[in-house]
């Protein structure tokens, strides 16, 4: 699968169980082999989302339906106390996770469309 944005493609890994969606990024970075992660959430609503035990800052980007960006919060910082942790909220039914620093750097924007190809 591959997850298209204004010409940048990323090859994410598919979250869409309760427990994929659950457990994210905790424990990972990224590899050869993806460099995202995106989440099905079912229903377009207003998602919440942490950093948990994830071991790098993140780009946290919120698609709606129309498979537009709503919302997108920039190099969120991991945190280890589950009561400290802040939570990045946004409408959509559809989560986008990238590297911290991605969105800035590819020019990546709310409002921007984002496309999905299997091939």
């Amino acid at each position: 699968m591959k997850v298209i944005i204004n010409n940048n493609i990323f090859k994410p890994i598919l979250c869409n169980t309760k427990k994929s969606i659950e457990e994210g990024m905790m424990g990972k970075n990224f590899n050869p082999n993806f460099d995202s992660m995106l989440f099905m959430m079912g229903e377009e609503k207003n998602q919440s989302f942490w950093m948990y035990n994830c071991i790098i800052p993140l780009d946290i980007v919120m698609i709606n339906s129309e498979n537009i960006i709503t919302e997108i919060h920039s190099n969120c910082e991991p945190c280890s106390d589950m009561y400290e942790c802040k939570s990045y909220r946004g409408i959509g039914d559809k989560v986008l996770e990238l590297r911290g620093g991605t969105c800035e750097s590819c020019e990546i924007k709310k409002g921007d469309y984002v496309s999905f190809s299997m091939f």
